[in-house]
């Protein structure tokens, strides 16, 4: 599997963690938000605003145009650090998918997982 089709599967894996969460639906930050320069735009959006309007889009706009990924991420820990208010039964599979969008932009490929 190439990278760019294990950055899908890890894609398509965090959207669908958000949409059973309930966090995809979440409205659209106003376009000075897309401005910060903060990480992860703490200081106008949530994570799960960033992670479905900034990250995903960004990622799938470089596998568009066939451009090279970032090959460094630590995406987990910032998530973590903001999603710990949310229900263990929406954290962990986000949490999940993020491990798989880190695997993939450091090695290029999807985590082993155990059998």
């Amino acid at each position: 599997m190439t990278q760019y089709e294990s950055l899908t599967v890890a894609l398509a894996r965090l959207e669908s963690a958000m949409r059973a969460g309930d966090l995809w639906k979440q409205p659209s930050p106003a376009p000075a938000a897309f401005e910060s320069q903060q990480p992860f735009c703490v200081d106008t959006m949530e994570m799960g605003q960033w992670l479905r309007f900034v990250m995903v889009p960004r990622l799938q706009a470089l596998m568009d145009a066939n451009r090279p990924l970032p090959d460094n991420a630590e995406i987990t820990p910032a998530a973590e650090l903001y999603l710990k208010e949310q229900r263990t039964s929406v954290r962990l599979p986000i949490l999940e998918a993020l491990r798989d969008v880190d695997s993939v932009l450091v090695s290029g490929a999807l985590r082993e997982t155990p059998q």
